[in-house]
């Protein structure tokens, strides 16, 4: 079986992105490769495929770059059109679906592109005017619930597309609050169970408990909030569990959001970035609530840095968190045994004008707009 490695792509103001390997054990093996894009504006995103086999760029240009990955290697493949403002984030669906990516913009439109053909792209579906205004994030769900993208949005809204046995897709909205919408995160498949007497087959075995959709928002009103798809109902709700702020809590626009890989049964952690400087970490331990309900969710302060951070990415195992932040690095943080974090590495960009961050960004006025 091959092993996903995960990869952080870093955009940055000029054409050019890095990408780093944080499963490398190396910096011969791990260093940064600088990728001229070829985009005739700043680059908003970047990211690897789920093998690591292919890299997708977003840009200010309005286009959507392709590029095949061998190595070091990457070849520009595609160029994919259609938005009429920036494009300010994309994301790969699993590859059960095929080579399916999505792309959010400034039009407020979520476009979803397939690769029918080696190196040929076709337009799977377009939502224009999803949205009344800005689309900041899109991404796809956990695979086995299906084909599903959620997009975070200025307007205040979080839409979910949804692809039907009829090649149909239903659209969905959830209102999150006034301010806006910057980022979206799912929570991963996880099927728990719960061993009780006199539940299940009545033995003493585990019942197991039917995986929810769920995810995280950040938004302009400095806050994260959750969500859930209630198997009763059939609508999404928010998650009545407290969002504990009381110790920390963000002062400012929360512009990423990253719900980590499921590492240890009944423990969620979700980290979150803000223009406020810092990075929280968020954890959810179950049966801590009333009743065996989850805990509130309980923040860590990760680290307060010298700039606005922007973007945020989880290794595979869950243990390794990639920051980028607006002094032109990323750094990859590993919390330790006692819960506490600390810095193992670090990626400057001396390749071009800033990490992902500087310049105009997803919820902000874009030139020329």
């Amino acid at each position: 079986m091959a092993t996903q490695a995960m990869a952080t792509a870093t955009p940055t103001v000029g054409a050019d992105v890095a990408t780093t390997n944080t499963n490398a054990t190396s910096s011969a093996e791990g260093g940064p490769i600088y990728v001229d894009t070829q985009h005739d504006d700043m680059v908003h995103d970047a990211q690897l495929d789920y093998y690591g086999c292919k890299l997708a760029t977003s840009s200010s240009d309005r286009t959507v770059k392709i590029y095949d990955v061998a190595g070091s290697a990457y070849t520009h493949t595609a160029t994919l059109q259609g938005h009429e403002g920036p494009v300010w984030e994309v994301s790969w669906a699993h590859p059960k679906f095929g080579v399916v990516l999505a792309s959010c913009s400034f039009d407020g439109s979520v476009l979803i592109h397939r690769e029918s053909r080696p190196h040929d792209w076709t337009l799977l579906h377009a939502a224009r005017n999803l949205h009344e205004s800005s689309v900041n994030g899109v991404s796809f769900a956990p695979h086995e619930f299906g084909l599903i993208a959620a997009a975070a949005s200025s307007d205040g809204r979080v839409s979910f597309l949804t692809h039907r046995e009829d090649d149909s897709w239903g659209v969905e909205y959830v209102r999150d609050n006034a301010l806006g919408v910057n980022s979206v995160s799912w929570s991963p498949y996880v099927v728990s169970s719960t061993a009780t007497a006199d539940e299940g087959d009545g033995d003493g075995g585990s019942s197991p408990t039917p995986p929810c959709l769920r995810l995280v928002t950040g938004g302009c009103d400095n806050r994260i909030r959750v969500y859930a798809k209630s198997p009763v109902t059939g609508q999404w709700e928010m998650e009545t569990t407290p969002i504990d702020t009381s110790s920390h809590s963000h002062s400012d626009w929360v512009r990423d959001v990253a719900w980590a890989p499921a590492v240890v049964p009944g423990i969620d952690v979700i980290a979150s970035c803000s223009e406020d400087r810092t990075v929280l970490v968020w954890t959810q331990k179950a049966g801590e609530g009333e009743e065996g309900e989850p805990g509130p969710w309980q923040p860590t302060l990760l680290n307060t840095f010298e700039e606005p951070v922007w973007k945020l990415s989880w290794s595979v195992t869950g243990n390794i968190l990639a920051v980028s932040s607006g002094d032109s690095t990323v750094t990859l943080w590993k919390a330790g045994l006692d819960g506490t974090w600390s810095q193992v590495d670090t990626v400057d960009d001396v390749g071009g004008g800033g990490a992902a961050g500087t310049g105009a960004q997803p919820g902000a006025p874009a030139e020329g707009q």
